[in-house]
C-alpha cells in the first residue's frame, strides 16, 4: 500500500512579500511571463516591478482574456515562446492561476502562483480546470506536479472583499472531515495513494485554526487590517487545506457542493459557501455527535457561512428539487463514493433536508 503526499515546491506567505518576489523565485528563471487581468496589472504592476528592482526587464506582462480554455492556453503558450520566457507567474484568481499552471506544464517551465484572494484551497494543487471559450466546463487537467512556488502576499489579500476570505474558510472547513472519512474508508487520495499521518494532521490543524482564528480574522479584514489571526487563516485556507484535501482525499461535502450547482438560485454563491453547507450534510450522513454538529454550525454562523437552505438562496426546498441536487451529488465518479458506507440519492436528499432543519433550529 503506497502512502503519497504532494505539495508545492515552496510556500511563501507574509505582508508585502510581493515586493521581495525576486528573492524567492529568481533562481527559477531569467525571464518571467506574468499572466494577470487588466485590473490586476493596474493595481500590481508597480509592486511586481519593485519585486524585481534592477531587473524589471525580466518581467513580461500579458493580459488574461478571461477564460481558462484551450484557446487561451495556446495563445499564452505562443506568447511565452515568442518572448523567450523560461518561467510563468500567474497573478490573480482561479482561472488565471489554472491557465498559468497549464501553460507551464505544456511549455515545460516552472510556474509560480500568486493568488490575490484566499477564497479556495486550489492554488497549491496539481490541477487545472479547463473550460470552453464560452465558459462551460470541459475537463480536468491533472498535472504531474504541484506549482514550483506559491506566494501569498497578505497585504494584497486583506484588500479583497471579506466575503472571499470567508468563502475560503468554508472550503477549508470540509478538509478535516473529508480526509477523516476517506481514511476510514481506506480510499486513495488525489495522487492515487493512501493518506499519510502528516496529511491528516495538517487537515486537523486546518480545522482547529478555523475555530481559533476565523472570527478574529474576519473582523480584522473588515477593517483592512492584517493581524496574526488573518495570517493564520490565510495559511489555513490555502496551504493547510490545499495539502489536506489533495493528500487526504475528498468526500461528501464537495460532492454536495457539485449537486447544488443544478439549482439556479445557488449560482451566485461562492464555492466555499456551498462546501460549508455540504460539510453539514456530510456530518448528518455520518450521524455525527450533536456536539460536533453544534461546533460546526456555531463556527459557520459566527463568520456568515450558510447553515440553512434559505441562507443558500433556496426558498422552495421541496423534496423533488432537493432530489435533483442529491442525484447530481451521487453521480458516478463523484467523491461522495469515498465515504466509508454506501450513499444513495435518497440518503443525500434526507441529509440535506435534515441539515436544513438542524440549521434552522440552531439559529432559532
Amino acid at each position: 500500500m503506497s502512502r503519497i503526499m504532494i505539495a508545492p515546491g515552496k510556500y511563501i506567505q507574509g505582508y508585502g512579500e510581493l515586493k521581495r518576489l525576486k528573492d524567492h523565485i529568481g533562481a527559477m528563471g531569467n525571464r518571467f511571463l506574468v499572466l494577470l487581468s487588466r485590473g490586476g496589472l493596474g493595481r500590481l504592476e508597480s509592486t511586481l516591478k519593485a519585486g524585481f528592482r534592477g531587473n524589471e526587464s525580466a518581467l513580461v506582462f500579458e493580459i488574461f482574456n478571461g477564460e481558462c480554455s484551450k484557446t487561451e492556453i495556446d495563445r499564452i503558450r505562443a506568447v511565452c515562446r515568442d518572448k523567450k520566457c523560461d518561467a510563468v507567474i500567474g497573478v490573480g484568481g482561479g482561472k488565471i492561476l489554472d491557465t498559468a499552471k497549464a501553460v507551464a506544464y505544456y511549455e515545460k517551465t516552472p510556474v509560480i502562483i500568486v493568488p490575490t484572494i484566499a477564497s479556495t484551497d486550489a492554488p497549491c494543487s496539481a490541477l487545472s480546470v479547463i473550460y470552453t471559450d464560452e465558459g462551460v466546463f470541459s475537463e480536468y487537467l491533472v498535472l504531474p506536479k504541484n506549482p514550483d512556488a506559491v506566494l501569498m502576499d497578505t497585504e494584497v489579500i486583506v484588500n479583497a472583499p471579506a466575503r472571499l476570505l470567508v468563502s475560503g474558510m468554508g472550503d477549508a472547513l470540509a478538509t478535516y472531515f473529508e480526509a477523516r472519512a476517506c481514511i476510514a474508508a481506506d480510499k486513495t487520495n488525489m495522487p492515487g495513494g493512501h493518506a499519510t499521518k502528516a496529511a491528516l494532521a495538517l487537515a486537523e490543524l486546518c480545522y482547529d485554526t478555523l475555530l481559533e482564528d476565523g472570527l478574529k480574522a474576519l473582523l480584522a479584514v473588515e477593517t483592512g487590517s492584517c493581524t496574526k489571526a488573518v495570517e493564520n487563516i490565510v495559511e489555513a485556507n490555502t496551504f493547510l487545506s490545499g495539502l489536506g484535501f489533495e493528500s487526504g482525499g475528498l468526500g461528501a461535502a464537495h460532492a454536495v457542493h457539485n449537486g447544488f450547482t443544478v439549482l439556479e438560485e445557488c449560482h451566485g454563491l461562492y464555492h466555499g459557501e456551498k462546501v460549508a453547507f455540504g460539510t453539514l450534510v456530510q456530518l448528518v450522513l455520518e450521524n455525527a455527535p450533536e456536539d460536533e454538529l453544534e461546533e460546526v454550525m456555531g463556527f459557520c454562523a459566527s463568520v456568515g457561512l450558510p447553515v440553512t437552505l434559505e441562507e443558500m438562496g433556496v426558498k422552495e426546498a421541496d423534496r423533488v428539487r432537493i432530489m435533483d441536487v442529491a442525484r447530481a451529488a451521487c453521480a458516478p465518479g463523484e467523491t461522495i463514493h469515498n465515504m466509508p458506507f454506501a450513499v444513495s440519492p435518497e440518503d443525500v436528499c434526507s441529509a440535506i433536508l435534515a441539515a436544513d432543519a438542524l440549521g434552522r433550529h440552531f439559529l432559532a
